[in-house]
């Protein structure tokens, strides 16, 4: 590579002034020893493979912790210092790693572990690693097509790639009017859609009405991000509307409540806005009905937008098409986290829009200090700084683009069906035992279930969820063996959750698990069976 062009030569009659500004400069620059090594090829290979062998034997080894740890607030403050050292020590690169390894992994909830089942999964992958530490590496930011011309277009490229796997419609994809963007996460993709419909909606009713008068609809289990954007965005917080879900309609937003619902608020003076639909809802993973819900809206002027953060990946497979097949073309907006299950590593959220114009109009600013390329004349560039909140962006395409390269469709694909095989598996030992029941039909990769209370047992339902409660307790308590498992309570009924989904898991990991479940249960009947004179 040629060296820069030099500004001046000092020997050929160069300005006085730059000269003594420059030897100033070379005097104050060689009085810092270590800024030489701050970006070292040398340097940085020798610590990148100490931080490499680090994560491989974090991986080799992560069965050995707990996945949730024993600590209390405070614990790790109480261990380090409360200012940062004046000076580096001695070898501190290598210091720092045994800090982590001996204080901060043991204070870790670890998320890769394969008897993690509490929450939806963060899933990891070699490529989708390696990825992070490549963007990182190369360290751009992508706010413009200028910015980063093969960042912005790889971007393009990817979601593109991607919503075709996922079997979304061409109206969402660049390819067929549309067009994808990523994001750190559900609730920035879910805020970008709603300012972007805000904006729309506003515009089209002029003074006559104002930012007061837009409502939201969702349903009593749509995540919580979608009330919190709705704050962000200026929306009175009267005007969410949460639609309560019946357990025999599996937790699914009715339409005929939604429309009753919007129809009541246009008669009221209010103007319908917004509708957000679930794939996969956190508790229990229901599934919205996309297509009837689409046609309700779109009868009233409202944006719809679908928040797949978890269950999108399951679009991947063929047999998981009938979950939105076709209904998707209703839709404006669609997202998902690649991050949660098809092995990108967080973070990793796919945002598409079917009219992107009207993204950008939302979102967008102009200003002169934002520099412009000439090869853009003629063009229609995406500057993805008009596409969400943020102006600094990562280099997330790529890597995105290495985990679809590295594992093709194909191999996405048997990734969710083996985890679904795996939670399929669960299902049927929970229902083999009559002291438990599955609470709702599996859904993708989640079972929901709990334990029976004894018939005797006092206290109709509120004893029941106490009985759960303590079920999960135990179970979370059982130590370095054990699983770690969470609660959802829907339509009053306490129950266990078993979200099975990290890249480690295996059958064994998910037969122990339940193991350990029955063990507890059996223990805490016994225990009710001596103490209250009740039988299971």
């Amino acid at each position: 590579m040629a060296p820069p062009a030099r500004i001046f030569d000092a020997n050929n009659n160069g300005d006085p002034a730059i000269v003594a500004a420059v030897k100033l400069v070379s005097n104050e620059t060689a009085a810092l020893p270590h800024r030489a090594g701050l970006l070292d090829a040398d340097e940085f290979r020798r610590r990148g493979h100490q931080v490499i062998d680090f994560i491989a034997d974090y991986y080799a080894g992560i069965g050995s912790y707990p996945v949730r740890p024993s600590v209390t607030p405070g614990f790790l403050r109480d261990k380090l210092p409360d200012h940062a050292p004046s000076r580096p020590e001695h070898d501190a690169f290598a210091a720092a790693l045994r800090d982590v390894r001996d204080h901060i992994l043991p204070g870790l909830t670890h998320w890769q572990s394969p008897r993690h089942f509490a929450h939806f999964p963060a899933s990891s992958s070699t490529a989708g690693a390696l990825g992070e530490a490549l963007a990182a590496g190369i360290n751009v930011v992508p706010f413009t097509w200028a910015a980063s011309p093969a960042a912005t277009e790889l971007e393009m490229v990817v979601t593109d790639w991607l919503g075709k796997a996922l079997h979304l419609p061409d109206t969402l994809l660049f390819s067929g009017g549309g067009g994808g963007t990523l994001l750190g996460t559900s609730c920035e993709a879910i805020l970008c859609a709603l300012v972007a419909a805000r904006e729309q909606k506003l515009a089209e009713v002029g003074s006559s009405k104002g930012i007061d008068d837009l409502v939201v609809y969702c349903s009593d289990q749509t995540h919580f991000a979608l009330r919190k954007a709705a704050r962000i965005a200026g929306i009175h917080r009267d005007n969410c509307r949460e639609i309560p879900t019946r357990r025999d309609r599996m937790f699914a937003l009715s339409p005929a409540d939604l429309r009753a619902a919007m129809d009541a608020d246009a008669a009221a003076g209010l103007v319908p806005l917004f509708v957000c639909a679930t794939v996969g809802t956190t508790q229990t993973a229901a599934v919205d009905p996309i297509g009837e819900l689409c046609s309700i809206a779109a009868a009233r002027g409202s944006w719809v937008h679908v928040d797949a953060a978890y269950a999108g990946a399951a679009l991947a497979c063929p047999e998981f098409r009938d979950v939105i097949d076709n209904a998707a073309e209703g839709v404006d907006s669609f997202s998902m986290n690649a991050h949660k299950w098809l092995l990108a590593n967080t973070d990793c959220c796919a945002l598409w829009a079917r009219r992107p114009a009207v993204l950008v109009a939302g979102l967008g600013m102009e200003n002169e200090y934002i520099l412009k390329d000439a090869a853009e004349e003629g063009h229609d560039v995406v500057d993805y700084k008009d596409w969400s909140v943020t102006l600094t962006r990562r280099f997330r395409a790529l890597k995105l683009w290495l985990v679809l390269r590295c594992h093709g469709v194909e191999g996405l694909r048997d990734h969710v069906r083996g985890h679904v095989a795996m939670a399929a598996a669960f299902e049927e030992m929970v229902r083999a035992d009559e002291r438990f029941e599955v609470v709702v039909p599996r859904q993708f990769s989640l079972v929901c279930f709990r334990l029976q209370p004894p018939e005797m047992l006092d206290g109709g339902e509120k004893a029941a969820n106490e009985l759960n409660r303590r079920l999960l307790e135990e179970v979370n308590a059982t130590g370095s063996g054990g699983p770690y498992m969470s609660s959802a309570k829907v339509g009053g009924v306490y129950m266990l959750r078993c979200a099975i989904g990290s890249t480690l898991t295996e059958e064994h990991h998910v037969i122990e698990a339940w193991k350990v479940v029955q063990d507890h249960a059996s223990d805490l009947l016994g225990k009710m069976e001596i103490t209250y004179g009740v039988r299971a």
